[in-house]
């Protein structure tokens, strides 16, 4: 697990970074710089955005994870996979912006009610989809060469560092509203120009296929590959972002954007997985084309016990300082705190899931992944309906939650009946008292007035507990070296 340790830890260093700089834009300089309907504007385009832009490529991110590996050879430009794969998101941007044309009436009728600014601001989701779709295809390709970490580092860190500048902007009027929207798209035109730049440096990007090496492929059976996939990867994002989209139905761009702060908080729980599923998808597709069942049962094994405490240390850690960061926030957010409870136990079950979903959508069964997301998201969507109105933002995270529980445990019963793997034991129970311990032991540490005291206390006499119990339960042997590898 060499490559994985190394550009794993890297990825996570960078998807730290960036949620650290998240954390500051939304918790610190958008509350104070933004109105709630600008960040709630903001929000709704980048959550639509990135839900139309999972339907164009049509599969191609899952069909290059799976395929590439059978066309990679460094000194033939790859036999030209790069130009065959992008392809795919052309011919599909130009069938989903038809699709959206068609819909425009239907879906604007929508938010013509309690968010007629959504509709203003509407056209700007062509544009901006188009960007972030090609920007996750060419970060899928660089990802399949095992070059991970610029792109991680673009995607986490620069475009982040690029919206807040254009928010200090705007807020000292150097930019109107249409400007900081423009800009807000520009930023993201960067990124893929940058994404291209280091392709061609590390590459070459070959973009004329290899016919004779094409001919001997099965191109038809790749195709449908990536088609069957393409369900999964839509209805994975559409579990993350219906809730913003849908409650722009209900209520204001205002309360989207006090949802769209709260819910962000919970990601911190899940970054150390999405960095380890950048790398780890590849070599778990890799070892099930080879049928190196045990290489497969190590790797997910290891993810889900390190996942599982990681998890409950950052589950501690958001879940005991919630309600005091949230009054350093604003007086409007503090309704928020049980979102982030909520939304956070919904990534705690995902995060002790590991590394199953590459198990699932690369096994021979791959069909069972897409028929499970797809029902996924219609209880995602059903759920939403009756849940928002009767329970607002937190009707939207309750959806959300239940939703990617049920998508892990059912992943789990899949990757047990197909390889009879559980890798759930005694450690597991030992990392859960001991997050519950420690939720107990906050219980009846003191409240001050001060909420900057409140969260250095728990922080500062949480985290070595926490740490100390998991040492001497001995829940992650390996970790000490990996600590040490990680300083060197």
């Amino acid at each position: 697990m060499g490559v994985i340790q190394r550009q794993s830890i890297k990825n996570t260093i960078s998807s730290y970074a960036g949620i650290g700089l998240g954390f500051l834009s939304l918790l610190v300089i958008q509350p104070r710089l933004l109105t709630p309907e600008e960040i709630g504007l903001s929000r709704f385009l980048y959550a639509t955005s990135v839900l139309m832009a999972s339907f164009f490529p049509l599969g191609v991110t899952n069909m290059t994870i799976k395929f590439f590996p059978h066309f990679k050879n460094d000194s033939k430009g790859h036999h030209g996979f790069a130009g065959f794969m992008l392809l795919f998101p052309l011919v599909g941007y130009m069938l989903t912006a038809l699709l959206l044309l068609f819909f425009k009436e239907y879906i604007m009728n929508q938010y013509r009610r309690e968010s007629p600014v959504f509709i203003e601001y509407f056209h700007y989701i062509f544009l901006f989809s188009l960007v972030i779709g090609f920007i996750n295809v060419i970060s899928t390709y660089l990802n399949a060469l095992f070059k991970s970490t610029v792109p991680s580092y673009l995607n986490d860190v620069f475009a982040r560092l690029g919206f807040i500048a254009l928010i200090f902007l705007h807020y000292k009027g150097f930019l109107n509203l249409q400007q900081f929207v423009w800009g807000y798209i520009g930023v993201y035109i960067v990124q893929l120009m940058l994404l291209l730049v280091y392709l061609l440096r590390e590459d070459g990007l070959q973009l004329k296929p290899d016919k004779d090496f094409f001919a001997k492929q099965d191109i038809k059976g790749m195709v449908l590959f990536g088609l069957l996939l393409a369900i999964p990867g839509i209805a994975s994002l559409g579990l993350k972002t219906l809730d913003t989209v849908m409650l722009g139905k209900f209520y204001s761009p205002a309360f989207v954007g006090i949802y769209a702060i709260v819910s962000f908080i919970p990601t911190i729980i899940e970054t150390p997985l999405n960095a380890l599923e950048r790398i780890a998808t590849t070599r778990i597709s890799h070892a099930l084309a080879e049928n190196k069942v045990q290489e497969v049962r190590d790797i997910f094994y290891k993810s889900v016990r390190y996942m599982t405490l990681v998890g409950c240390f950052l589950f501690v850690m958001v879940n005991t300082n919630i309600v005091y960061l949230l009054q350093l926030v604003g007086k409007d957010f503090e309704q928020g705190a049980g979102v982030v409870w909520i939304i956070s136990a919904g990534s705690l079950v995902t995060m002790m899931g590991g590394v199953n979903t590459a198990i699932v959508f690369y096994s021979e069964r791959v069909w069972q992944g897409p028929l499970l997301l797809f029902c996924l998201v219609i209880f995602s969507f059903i759920s939403n309906l009756v849940l928002i109105p009767l329970l607002g933002i937190n009707g939207a995270a309750t959806s959300t939650a239940l939703s990617v529980s049920l998508y892990m445990l059912i992943k789990q019963i899949i990757a047990y009946k197909s390889f009879g793997l559980q890798p759930y034991d005694l450690t597991t129970i030992k990392i859960l008292l001991i997050m519950f311990f420690c939720l107990g032991l906050n219980m009846i540490l003191p409240v001050t007035s001060s909420a900057f005291y409140n969260i250095c206390l728990r922080v500062l006499l949480l985290t070595p507990c926490f740490m100390l119990i998991a040492y001497k339960l001995s829940v992650a042997p390996e970790l000490p070296s990996t600590i040490r590898r990680f300083y060197n």
